[in-house]
């Protein structure tokens, strides 16, 4: 088996340029997705400190009770979609970190085994 330097140079290039392209896409999806955890902490923070400002001026407990209510729905229905989305950003990361690594690795050559030199034996029953 023969392989110039040429090719073989060639090679680790398409390598290295893929993995370079994989390790800039990573950090760029996980930058955005470090930003909407953030964004989502502060909108999480603030509904409750909203909430609480509405508890101190309720005079009834069944004010309060709903208030609370309604929060908890609302907080929920915050969490399912927010975790969709990072599930969804997480997803993306994936796609496009192998992204790169596949072309990669579709551009080498194959490898071939020779025909094996083994003896075929039949099998009698």
């Amino acid at each position: 088996m023969s392989t110039n330097f040429s090719e073989m140079q060639t090679l680790c290039s398409n390598q290295f340029e893929a993995i370079s392209a994989a390790n800039a896409s990573t950090v760029k999806a996980l930058q955005a997705i470090a930003n909407e955890r953030m964004d989502y902490s502060k909108k999480s923070f603030e509904n409750g400190r909203v909430l609480f400002e509405k508890l101190l001026g309720v005079k009834k407990i069944d004010e309060a009770i709903q208030l609370q209510s309604d929060f908890a729905k609302s907080a929920f229905e915050d969490f399912v979609a927010q975790a969709t989305k990072i599930g969804e950003m997480y997803s993306s990361l994936a796609k496009e970190a192998f992204k790169p690594a596949n072309v990669a690795t579709a551009a080498q050559p194959p490898v071939t085994a020779p025909p094996s030199k083994a003896p075929h034996t039949a099998q009698h029953n």
